[in-house]
């Protein structure tokens, strides 16, 4: 059985414009020790749809349909009391920005013992001796001298250690990771994804991680969920979705990584602008953009359907297959090719 199964999530945001549809009906599942990347374009619905399994939208202007079953829970129908439990316990998560979620007035120390107490009925000294440890395991250097510093004397890297040291105070069972990588040098945000894959062979958490990055999510997930405009177009495990892209959303996101170990004449570029959520476009959310677009397109939403010989790979496309395979093969070919 799955740790966490999301069925047909819907979460819809009331503004004084209309109705924002950030996620429409988007369905997947995560196994205990594996990975799941969601990559998409900056207002795909990548983090609402985590925000929302955690319960953390406002609900005051939020409407939410569907299922998040954790352990066979619905987290959706879970009383706010029980999602605090659940929060920082069973489900941790990484935010963006780590300046922004720690408190600037409060030792890194201050803020790893209140979260361990906060879930465990442990005395300060114990606390203190775990955050201590946590901080180890996360690669800062002289960790019982360091509690007592505050996050402004800690640089980028550093700090973002310390969240993931946060969220696995209490040995969760689910880590999700909204972009952990951004606004990090390149060495840094290797360092970080080295440090969640070593961190997750040892604690043994299912990871969501949250990314544009296609790179990261090559190197750390097992299965990826692509999203756009609040759907999800493309479902594979990862090397299926490298190997064999079928959507061509999919096509434009790979064709414009630029790569060190091939030579590219020229990266892909997806013409225009992600749609507005407020009112989206008919038929498939893509066409606009889409080189491949047929009038069903502008009329018909594509259903999320497995592939004829490989049923887990899922995507949302009208193409026929024998033209999705020519045009995947083409693009590995000429963007991802044999090596100089």
């Amino acid at each position: 059985m799955a740790l966490l199964e999301v069925k047909d999530l819907k979460t819809y945001f009331q503004t004084d414009d209309g109705i924002v549809k950030a996620v429409d009906g988007v369905s997947f599942s995560v196994e205990k020790g594996k990975t799941l990347g969601i990559v998409g374009e900056s207002g795909s619905g990548k983090s609402v749809t985590c925000l929302t399994i955690m319960g953390l939208n406002a609900k005051k202007n939020t409407i939410t349909s569907g299922e998040a079953l954790f352990n066979g829970e619905d987290l959706l129908k879970a009383r706010s009391r029980r999602l605090r439990e659940i929060r920082g316990n069973d489900i941790a998560m990484i935010f963006q920005d780590p300046m922004t979620s720690l408190n600037p007035v409060h030792s890194i120390g201050a803020q790893l013992v209140e979260a361990i107490q906060l879930h465990r009925d442990v005395s300060k000294k114990v606390a203190r001796a775990r955050a201590t440890e946590l901080l180890q395991a996360v690669g800062i250097p002289r960790a019982d001298r360091r509690l007592g510093d505050y996050p402004h004397q800690f640089s980028g890297g550093m700090r973002q250690r310390v969240m993931i040291a946060m969220a696995l105070v209490n040995d969760p069972d689910l880590l999700i990771a909204d972009e952990p990588t951004t606004a990090l040098d390149v060495t840094t945000q290797a360092q970080i994804v080295n440090l969640m894959k070593r961190l997750q062979s040892e604690f043994g958490s299912a990871i969501i991680m949250i990314t544009h990055d296609l790179g990261v999510v090559a190197e750390t997930a097992d299965d990826v969920l692509v999203m756009y405009a609040a759907k999800v177009a493309e479902a594979a495990p990862v090397s299926d979705l490298f190997a064999r892209p079928h959507h061509p959303y999919t096509w434009g996101l790979l064709g414009s990584l630029p790569r060190l170990d091939v030579d590219v004449d020229r990266l892909v570029q997806i013409p225009g602008q992600p749609p507005s959520l407020l009112n989206p476009p008919s038929g498939c959310r893509f066409h606009p953009r889409c080189p491949y677009v047929m009038d069903k397109c502008r009329q018909v939403v594509p259903e999320l359907v497995g592939i004829s010989d490989a049923p887990e790979h899922l995507q949302a496309c009208h193409l026929d297959e024998a033209t999705k395979d020519r045009e995947a093969a083409k693009l590995i070919a000429t963007t991802m090719g044999k090596a100089s």
